[in-house]
């Protein structure tokens, strides 16, 4: 199998459950042997620096020796219309925005047909370029109606390897992306793969992923991960010439 190249869903300390600064998840990216790194810290009351953070990213260089680094972030969906929880100003300066629906005050798991809603609302936003681990049984979706609305976007859905480790909390995560997957591969469908990490060690290591990729002889064809090209499927156009790709 071909190396996935790039690993743009981590957290560091920012995030306030994760446990590596953003240097030592940075080192670990060089180590597992990535070309590119993208930090992307939870927003609203799930950052606990404020939305601040997201305003001082240009202090952070664009490359550490041969590794590219990306600013991003992963907010949350709050409501049925897909409406997200990270204000223009701040998604403005970042390369690209995962958003993903989580278990927070503002979004109250709705039946199937209103979580898909709440996804598909967040694709149609401008800054958002991927939905987050779309594999939680705790929020049910239609997983053709959201591989659709990601083909008529071009908004990139995700397989997270965190969510098929058997100690996650997300229900039936496997069961759930399988079929997401099924549904990318029938409708010509992107993906990328991302960790997810909350921990530094946990970054670039996508074996769960890959091994799930190999059983369903899912198509390289629709991976971001295999080209560093096929970034700019991810990376808001404005922001291509600035990261030189």
């Amino acid at each position: 199998m071909k190396p996935l190249l790039f690993d743009l869903h981590t957290h560091t300390i920012a995030s306030g459950h994760a446990y590596s600064t953003l240097l030592e998840n940075i080192q670990c990216a060089k180590d597992a042997g990535l070309k590119a790194y993208g930090f992307s810290d939870h927003t609203g009351e799930m950052n606990v620096m404020g939305r601040m953070y997201f305003g001082n990213f240009k202090v952070i260089p664009r490359r550490i020796d041969d590794l590219l680094i990306l600013r991003g972030a992963e907010v949350n969906i709050v409501d049925y219309d897909g409406t997200i929880d990270l204000a223009e100003r701040y998604c403005k300066q970042l390369d690209y925005v995962i958003a993903s629906i989580h278990k927070i005050p503002e979004y109250v798991a709705g039946s199937r047909e209103e979580n898909t809603a709440a996804v598909i609302g967040a694709m149609h936003n401008p800054y958002v370029r991927v939905i987050g681990h779309p594999d939680d049984g705790r929020f049910p979706l239609d997983p053709e109606a959201i591989v659709l609305a990601a083909k008529e976007t071009g908004v990139l859905l995700e397989l997270n390897n965190a969510s098929l480790r058997t100690d996650m909390s997300r229900l039936n995560a496997r069961e759930n992306i399988t079929e997401v997957l099924r549904q990318c591969k029938k409708h010509g469908v992107r993906i990328v793969v991302n960790t997810d990490s909350h921990f530094a060690l946990s970054v670039g290591r996508f074996e769960l992923a890959e091994r799930l990729i190999a059983d369903l002889e899912f198509p390289e064809e629709l991976i971001a991960n295999y080209d560093m090209d096929r970034l700019k499927w991810i990376v808001r156009e404005e922001k291509i010439a600035e990261l030189g790709i």
